[in-house]
């Protein structure tokens, strides 16, 4: 038997790339270290070819042989289930067109690859590889997809060379002026090309915010065949039910608008509640419209129905439609009916983060219209803006003053009321690093709480997980959390997403500056904590104590 030198030469010049490479990190790390802006240096050239070597050669020889079993030409139905997972999991930093030119990718190091380019020199097999493993020393995870989910997503990435001349350029500008020229269709239009995602879009609660009770018996959920001394009209006065899932409120037609009557039902506690905002310490609008208590002046027109249809028209007072429809977040649709095409109708997450979350934040926000009044009225929803359009021309957040508590706003500037998930999502480091409202919810609905795209004990750790560059840096999550495995306590959500911001009577949502609020917090300034939520039989000053027990835990950052 002969001695075949190969596989001994191929160990040692691996082991000296590594060295190489090492010494290169090293002294990069040096030449770095006084402006202290690694994730901005680019690497020199030797540096690249020798970790892209490395890379190459790091996928063990029966990976790199793998065929996608899907086949050399994938049904087309499988590169769009690839699709829909590139831009759930891989166009942040990958960027739409596969470029590695996105708001994430371009504060990366090393930098994310230009897809279209590197692709036809990988296997099926080593992209298979990668998108498993991960790539160590990158901002690559490790993807814990099913197998056939991941060969999907192989498919599309194979077609991406063929559609990256079609998706680079400026994408995004060409769908905003193709909108602003279209008319709106309604979402029934889009049913017939774009059927599983219509019938999921047509059970969720923002395609169902305004019902008719003459259309929809089943949408009044109270009984009112039961008396009760707060209601003062029947079923056929209801021209409208507003809400099926915290409160319900029913309205009046008045004119050429509608009026609430000045009752509430809370879903939750299945009661009558009184509703009525007070002409002071309220909602800033109310002084603009003051009544007797009744609620018969304050018109849906210039206070709602911005947000609860498509293309409200101040002048004429028609919609487009009732309800949050598709054109709501996607702009006119009458060009891409006509000749449907990627250009010609709008998709958020082609966009920049700040434009992809104005279109949420046009409607889950507190604020005034940067031109008020309008035509002589008050309005309480950005009048004039429409999706692809920058929201801060039109719209400005309320006002808060740090220190200060106030109708919507809790001392360090967290929402105190329901509708400010927008207010909270602006504060937060994830929207800083780029992440959007649609990363955690799926708009078209899904079978999980709040449309959430996985559910809510996994959805964040799509993101993080146990010391990951994401963090949170411990071993695993209870020895981040210091609760039981499995128990209310180890869920991300119950100390980065208490429910502080009231909806009705004492029922309330979740927060969404992600922050946690330490409990010396709400000892100094009143804001409450996610540990008191949950122990409510203890003080505020146990839970600072338990904290500092915690070794992991800076004492500095527990007693603010």
């Amino acid at each position: 038997m002969s001695w075949n030198p190969l596989p001994v030469a191929r160990k040692h010049w691996f082991l000296a790339g590594t060295i190489l490479l090492l010494l290169l990190a090293l002294l990069g790390f040096q030449w770095v270290l006084p402006g202290l802006s690694v994730a901005r240096q680019e690497p020199p050239r030797l540096e690249v070819v020798t970790a892209s070597w490395l890379l190459r050669h790091s996928v063990p020889a029966s990976a790199k042989a793998a065929k996608n079993p899907l086949g050399n030409r994938p049904d087309p139905a499988a590169i769009a289930a690839g699709h829909d997972l590139f831009v759930r999991k891989c166009a942040s930093c990958h960027a739409y067109d596969g470029g590695g030119k996105s708001e994430m990718g371009a504060g990366e190091y090393p930098r994310p690859p230009a897809l279209h380019a590197l692709l036809p020199s990988l296997s099926d097999g080593e992209i298979f590889y990668h998108i498993r493993n991960g790539i160590r020393n990158t901002a690559m995870p490790a993807w814990n997809m099913p197998d056939d989910q991941i060969w999907r997503l192989v498919a599309y990435l194979r077609a991406l060379p063929l559609v990256a001349p079609q998706l680079s350029g400026p994408i995004a500008p060409r769908q905003e002026a193709a909108v602003r020229e279209a008319h709106y269709v309604g979402s029934a239009t889009c049913r017939s090309c774009h059927q599983e995602i219509y019938a999921r879009w047509a059970k969720t609660r923002m395609a169902n915010v305004v019902r008719d009770p003459r259309q929809h018996p089943d949408a009044i959920i109270p009984d009112f065949s039961k008396p009760d001394a707060l209601v003062k009209f029947k079923v056929s006065d209801i021209a409208l039910v507003y809400g099926s899932h915290w409160k319900q409120r029913y309205f009046r037609k008045s004119g050429d608008t509608y009026t609430p009557f000045p009752v509430q039902w809370d879903i939750t506690n299945r009661k009558w509640l009184p509703y009525h905002v007070p002409d002071k310490g309220g909602d800033w609008w109310a002084r603009h419209y003051p009544d007797k208590g009744d609620n018969a002046n304050r018109p849906t027109g210039p206070l709602c129905d911005g947000c609860h249809s498509v293309n409200y028209n101040i002048a004429t007072k028609a919609v487009a439609e009732w309800n949050v429809g598709c054109e709501m977040c996607h702009g006119a649709g009458s060009a891409h009916v006509a000749n449907p095409a990627m250009v010609n109708i709008l998709n958020p997450a082609r966009q920049g983060y700040v434009k992809a979350n104005d279109t949420c934040i046009q409607c889950h926000s507190q604020g005034q219209p940067i031109r008020n009044p309008i035509r002589g009225q008050y309005y309480d929803w950005p009048v004039g803006y429409h999706a692809g359009l920058k929201l801060s021309d039109f719209w400005k957040l309320e006002d808060h003053k740090l220190g200060e508590l106030s109708f919507t706003h809790f001392p360090d500037g967290t929402a105190h009321k329901n509708r400010m998930q927008g207010n909270d999502f602006v504060q937060s480091l994830m929207y800083a690093r780029g992440v959007t409202c649609f990363s955690c919810h799926d708009p078209h609905g899904s079978g999980n709480e709040a449309m959430l795209r996985k559910p809510v004990t996994q959805v964040c750790l799509s993101c993080h997980g146990p010391n990951t560059q994401n963090g949170p840096h411990a071993e695993t999550i209870e020895a981040h959390t210091h609760h039981l495995p499995g128990s209310p306590g180890s869920q991300c959500v119950a100390c980065h997403m208490p429910k502080i911001a009231q909806t009705v009577g004492k029922v309330n949502v979740a927060s969404h500056t992600f922050r946690f609020v330490m409990p010396a917090q709400s000892e100094k300034l009143g804001i409450p904590n996610a540990c008191n939520a949950c122990h409510k039989d203890k003080t505020a000053a146990w839970a600072t104590a338990a904290i500092k027990g915690w070794a992991d835990r800076s004492p500095w950052r527990a007693d603010p």
